[in-house]
């Protein structure tokens, strides 16, 4: 990096969207990743979308024995 930046033409919030969704990147071991491929080629359903089902069954787990 250099040791100093002009931003004397920068403009405060020019990319900021209020809305914008962040979509972040999960990473799952390789073998996980195929077990679950599988499965969800077997539902007929995407993986992220198995992912997301396996994850909300496994929060309402946790938070039922409370």
């Amino acid at each position: 990096m250099k040791p100093g930046y002009d931003f004397s033409k920068g403009e405060r919030g020019k990319f900021f969207r209020p809305n914008a969704e962040l979509g972040l990147p999960i990473y799952l071991n390789a073998d996980i990743q195929a077990y679950l491929s599988e499965r969800a080629v077997e539902k007929g359903i995407p993986l992220g979308e198995m992912v997301n089902s396996l994850l909300k069954q496994e929060i309402q787990l946790i938070e039922s024995v409370k």
